[in-house]
């Protein structure tokens, strides 16, 4: 699967059923010694910089579950974090 194919799949909690938001700007983090992928960080806030500070969400890869072709399901039990 290519990156491109991931714009515009929502993100969904599978604990909770929750959305958690929608892959456009998301940066992948990749471990410089691997080369592998370590996880997807999602900007979450404000628009064009207005409102409330920006907020992202980061994903560990293991926590994804399921790509399907509209959306990702991860279990972010205790994967997930926020910074």
């Amino acid at each position: 699967m290519r990156f491109s194919e991931f714009n515009g799949k929502e993100i969904i909690d599978l604990d909770n059923g929750e959305r958690i938001g929608v892959i456009g700007h998301t940066d992948l983090l990749i471990d410089p010694n691997t080369g592998e992928i370590d996880g997807i960080i999602l900007p979450m806030g404000s628009f064009f910089g207005l409102g409330k500070q920006k907020e992202e969400i980061y994903i560990h890869w293991r926590s994804i579950r399921k790509i399907g072709p509209q959306m990702v399901i991860v279990q972010r039990k205790e994967q997930l974090r926020s910074y």
